[in-house]
């Protein structure tokens, strides 16, 4: 059986360079060498690639399809002998990641900082931004979301719980009541965060359901400080709100309806499973975020 390599790498330099020279001279064989491969590699495949003139070297509608394919089979190519290569070593290199910028801030960034002073050849890039970007279009590495999972082309690994909770101060609880079921929601102030729709549970089922209220910011610290004062009704993750419920600050409503739990992930596209500064980073975030006392046992 033939190698099926055989004539790609030749391909993609004349494709990318234009002329069999510059191909041959980028490759560092003989014209003839990358011409003989090419005729075989189209032999094989039964389809013209290339289009050859005195002077230039054009693709062919089925050379373009072929070409995207083939750079890509050489990016995960190489991709995987950087990994085979860096298994035993250190992590180093520019690692690119991006979070939400509160969550960033408070968990991600300090122990992303405390991973990289662990080794000296490895320089972290983290991009803070509420907007959830393309790891792929973006060239990230890693990217840590929250809640739950929507894009199935990457890989994803569990970090950390994420449960919410629907909860009030005692005061506002004192002077407008305390609802029982998710219709006494409509006449609550609802203090409204970064979107004006809470996950809930009915009958075993996860809901959506709008609230509404006369207090709106998108910062879970700026919501958590206004039901703190008694404002209103807050839906916040369980790091937010864990040390208040504990002390009495506030207390948990709705518990029948909480949501089902979601996760803090770490996700990353498929060729970078075998970094080792990525999955490294992966495991030291996990223990790193069991660790704290905002995920210790209630």
């Amino acid at each position: 059986m033939s190698n099926r390599w055989e004539g790609i790498d030749e391909f993609v330099a004349v494709a990318e360079a234009g002329q069999f020279t510059a191909a041959a001279e980028r490759l560092g064989v003989s014209s003839s060498h990358i011409s003989r491969q090419i005729a075989r590699l189209e032999e094989r495949l039964q389809t013209r690639l290339l289009y050859r003139s005195t002077r230039r070297v054009t693709l062919s509608e089925a050379g373009q399809t072929f070409l995207h394919h083939c750079q890509r089979l050489q990016d995960g190519r190489e991709e995987a002998l950087r990994a085979m290569g860096d298994l035993a070593s250190e992590p180093k290199g520019l690692l690119r990641m991006t979070c939400a910028v509160a969550y960033g801030e408070r968990f991600i960034v300090p122990l992303a900082t405390r991973f990289m002073a662990l080794y000296p050849q490895l320089r972290i890039d983290v991009e803070l931004t509420n907007r959830p970007l393309d790891l792929l279009h973006e060239g990230m590495d890693l990217a840590i979301r929250l809640g739950r999972l929507q894009d199935s082309r990457l890989v994803a690994a569990r970090l950390a719980p994420r449960r919410m909770y629907v909860c009030a101060s005692p005061g506002y609880l004192e002077r407008y009541g305390r609802p029982h079921s998710l219709s006494e929601l409509a006449r609550h102030n609802c203090l409204v965060g970064s979107s004006d729709i809470w996950s809930l549970q009915d009958n075993g089922r996860e809901i959506s359901q709008r609230v509404q209220g006369n207090w709106r910011c998108n910062s879970g610290q700026a919501v958590l400080d206004a039901a703190l004062q008694g404002i209103g009704l807050c839906q916040l993750p369980d790091y937010y709100v864990r040390e208040h419920l504990q002390g009495g600050a506030l207390i948990s409503l709705l518990t029948a309806h909480q949501p089902p739990n979601t996760a803090v992930w770490a996700l990353y596209p498929q060729q970078r499973h075998l970094s080792p500064k990525v999955r490294r980073l992966v495991d030291f975030l996990k223990e790193g975020l069991a660790r704290l006392p905002e995920y210790s046992a209630s």
